[in-house]
């Protein structure tokens, strides 16, 4: 009497295919606690590889969107600041402004310069320069860069009032010459 494989085979009831089917599952069955293992940590290995590319290339996307927008914000700066800014003065006359640690200055006229001190014109940072422009276009060049515009303290109205007010008892003649 031979095994049940064979007596299968004879009846008829399985085919050699099956059979060799069979003897591949056993024999995976009996391998199988130390290569599933081993084959599960190479899956999960596999995984953490995929996850942490995933996690790479969505960084990548992240800062190239990044850099992105921020060159399209350049550009619109660069537009409103070309289309708003006032024409270079040709005067000889400087307004002098604080740029972070150092005092630059711009060459304005006697009208300029009141409009600057109003707040009416503001100066804003362009290509390595300077550039006068109106406070409406200004403030849209805030919205998308606030470094770009210069910001210049209003001088203080009451300042001239308390030095009156200081000197009030003193009298200065008419007949004076200086």
């Amino acid at each position: 009497m031979g095994t049940l494989r064979d007596q299968l085979l004879k009846a008829g009831l399985v085919s050699e295919e099956q059979v060799r089917q069979a003897e591949k599952q056993r024999r995976k069955q009996q391998k199988s606690p130390a290569a599933a293992a081993a084959a599960q940590k190479k899956a999960a290995e596999r995984a953490r590889e995929q996850a942490a590319k995933v996690a790479r290339d969505q960084e990548l996307n992240r800062r190239n969107a990044a850099k992105a927008e921020a060159k399209a914000r350049e550009a619109q700066v660069r537009q409103i600041v070309e289309q708003n800014r006032l024409p270079k003065s040709e005067s000889h006359d400087y307004y002098a402004f604080q740029d972070g640690k150092h005092v630059r200055r711009i060459a304005v006229d006697e009208g300029q310069r009141g409009l600057i001190s109003r707040g009416e014109l503001v100066i804003v940072r362009y290509d390595k320069s300077y550039a006068l422009l109106p406070a409406a276009a200004a403030a849209r060049v805030r919205e998308r860069d606030p470094r770009a515009v210069i910001d210049i303290p209003a001088p203080e109205d009451g300042s001239a009032t308390d030095m009156d007010d200081f000197y009030k008892g003193f009298e200065v003649p008419d007949d004076l010459v200086w």
